[in-house]
């Protein structure tokens, strides 16, 4: 679809300038076999005598598999990085017959799974495309001598497409027409001619336009984080009854966004699950609504708070509305029956997490007054939401729901929060941790606890990312478990898959 800003048009030159566009759009729809499928109304770029350049925007949609999806970051030294150009003529139209014989081709490879990586060059050519898919692995480039011209690397070239392939697939490529080696991928640095740049600079001043009105990310705290026992239990939880199909409820309150992600992966974890939207429209609805969720919560074994941002993260604070709603006499009765008499469990995601701490049922394991001196999750040390992949490390596995985890084990799990840090005194998180509830860090690469901003993201205390209840039948956490499957986060490094929800399932199996 297409949208256009031009000058107000008042004589020949200033209609024929949208005319062109037209036919020019028109032109490519044409040769590529693809119509716009609709148009926005065009709008006047004038105000007195300013006039906005000329400008045709197309946004554009291209369907394709999960499966064969490629992240642009480079994947590995000793590949060769290489260019699928964009021939032009003298008038500077694209020759789209090359255009259409390289995307066939590289989209055959894509299928073979001979193409690690793939960037279209955007602006800035061939030298930033390329830094920009450097940064994400920290993997450089250095470029061949007299591959391109100097002043090309950095002319514009769209149409142009960079690759990343093994070297003997790249002397192959190099038969198609219009494509040339670039160079070879490999440390820490982009190398042009004579010209050595660190990525670590490059990437700061790539950075750094913005980052004074929009930081990416907050300053380190001050401390050290003390080493934190890793600890498993002496014993295996049980119930007193297996069940071969535990039915897990998730109550969704205005605001939570995550109950169908939650149910998926409880469903695939082999479960039946039970949403149930509570209404709150008026004083009889919200009335039916508890008594509905008390009925659901007795016929179930597991209660899952989900993700998102309920009631607008009002009032004056997250997870403060869903608390409210079950300090309700009939669901922290229906609440204690599943925790201390059925042996059920309990968890709490991003804002199910807030919910917990704020109810007590993390750390204490039964409702409790909210005061000053508890633990508490508050607003990140940034200020803003941030949604980020964290690396996380188990250090107790005194739950049902770490029963499958080892600790030491590293996930890849991602945040997207404004209110995740945690914050509770020196002698609290000792205690918690000596009695084996603290269930996961938020740590570095190497599973170093941390509070550079770059993994503790939002300045939690000792790097907390979850904890359980005193019996471990709680659990609250920050990063969403529940978010994962085949093809999401393709291009993201570590094992992604950290198994809460089947261990709580095996629990019921016995």
């Amino acid at each position: 679809t297409l949208q256009e800003y031009f000058e107000k048009l008042t004589d020949r030159t200033s209609w024929g300038k949208p005319a062109a566009a037209l036919l020019g759009a028109f032109h490519m729809q044409a040769a590529l076999g693809l119509g716009a499928i609709g148009g926005k109304d065009s709008m006047s770029g004038t105000f007195n005598d300013l006039h906005v350049p000329p400008t045709l925007v197309s946004f554009a949609v291209a369907p394709g598999k999960a499966s064969e999806a490629v992240s642009q970051e480079l994947k590995q030294a000793g590949n060769t990085l290489m260019l699928f150009g964009m021939p032009k003529d003298e008038t500077g139209m694209p020759n789209l017959d090359v255009f259409k014989l390289h995307a066939d081709f590289l989209y055959q490879e894509v299928k073979k799974g001979n193409i690690a990586a793939m960037k279209a060059v955007g602006h800035g050519g061939v030298a930033v495309t390329a830094a920009e898919m450097a940064f994400g692995n920290k993997l450089g480039v250095d470029f061949t001598t007299g591959t391109l011209p100097l002043p090309k690397y950095f002319g514009n070239f769209y149409g142009a497409i960079i690759v990343e392939t093994a070297p003997e697939l790249a002397e192959e490529y190099a038969k198609q027409p219009h494509t040339r080696i670039l160079g070879t991928i490999g440390g820490e640095v982009m190398k042009v001619a004579d010209t050595e740049i660190s990525l670590e600079d490059l990437l700061r001043a790539y950075e750094k336009t913005l980052d004074p009105i929009f930081p990416r990310r907050a300053e380190n705290l001050t401390g050290t984080i003390p080493v934190i026992a890793e600890t498993e239990p002496k014993f295996r939880f049980a119930v007193k009854t297996a069940i071969t199909r535990p039915k897990v409820f998730i109550p969704t309150m205005p605001g939570t966004n995550c109950e169908v992600d939650s149910a998926r992966a409880f469903e695939r974890a082999g479960v039946d699950t039970d949403i149930f939207i509570m209404r709150n429209r008026d004083a009889a609805e919200l009335k039916e609504s508890v008594e509905e969720m008390a009925r659901r919560i007795s016929r179930s074994q597991i209660v899952m708070f989900p993700g998102g941002f309920s009631a607008g993260d009002e009032p004056d604070g997250s997870g403060k509305f869903i608390a409210a709603v079950f300090r309700n006499a009939k669901l922290m009765e229906a609440m204690e029956e599943l925790l201390h008499i059925r042996d059920g469990l309990v968890l709490g995601i991003c804002n199910g997490f807030q919910a917990l701490i704020k109810l007590g049922l993390v750390p204490y394991g039964e409702f409790k007054p909210l005061t000053e001196e508890a633990p508490t999750l508050t607003f990140n040390t940034i200020g803003r939401h941030l949604s980020h992949y964290v690396t996380t490390k188990v250090v107790s596995t005194k739950s049902p729901w770490l029963s499958l985890c080892r600790p030491g084990d590293l996930h890849s799990i991602p945040v997207s929060h404004g209110e995740g840090r945690f914050i509770a005194s020196d002698e609290q998180i000792r205690a918690l941790i000596a009695n084996g509830q603290v269930a996961t860090l938020y740590t570095d690469s190497e599973g170093h606890p941390t509070y550079d901003s770059r993994y503790n993201l939002n300045g939690s205390n000792w790097s907390v990312e979850g904890i359980t209840s005193p019996d471990g039948r709680v659990l609250g956490k920050m990063g969403h478990t529940e978010r994962n499957g085949a093809n999401i986060a393709k291009n993201i490094y570590g094992n992604k898959f950290q198994p809460l929800l089947e261990a709580g399932v095996k629990y019921f199996k016995g």
